[in-house]
């Protein structure tokens, strides 16, 4: 069974920092393109950052110069480090994963929520 947990969200003031991480079960995480989105209230959700098996990354720009995203094979987790953060930053941030060569095998973690005050 393929689970994704996210943890690491929590509340904090504009220009601070969290680090999110995205631990994963059932997966081998180099098998898959992993990505960070996000849901504000009322919103779409948007696309925040992937990065390949081989450490191509892609952010909009949005989040770019201010995000990181990032993988440890050995613990199977991938981390999106996000810095300089702004209250429009604020969201539910899902982990997702896209099998490299099926994307019908594809998944979702659960979400965490990220709240910016200004």
């Amino acid at each position: 069974q393929v689970q994704l947990v996210e943890s690491g969200g929590g509340s904090v003031q504009a220009g601070g920092s969290l680090r999110l991480s995205c631990a994963a079960s059932g997966i081998i995480l180099r098998l898959y393109n992993m990505g960070w989105y996000r849901q504000a209230p009322g919103k779409q959700r948007e696309f925040v950052a992937s990065i390949t098996s081989r450490g191509f990354t892609i952010y909009p720009d949005s989040v770019k110069g201010r995000f990181i995203i990032s993988t440890d094979d050995t613990e199977n987790t991938v981390y999106l480090r996000m810095n300089s953060l702004k209250p429009e930053d604020t969201a539910v941030y899902y982990c997702n994963a896209v099998h490299k060569t099926n994307s019908r095998n594809e998944y979702w973690g659960q979400g965490t929520q990220v709240t910016v005050s200004s």
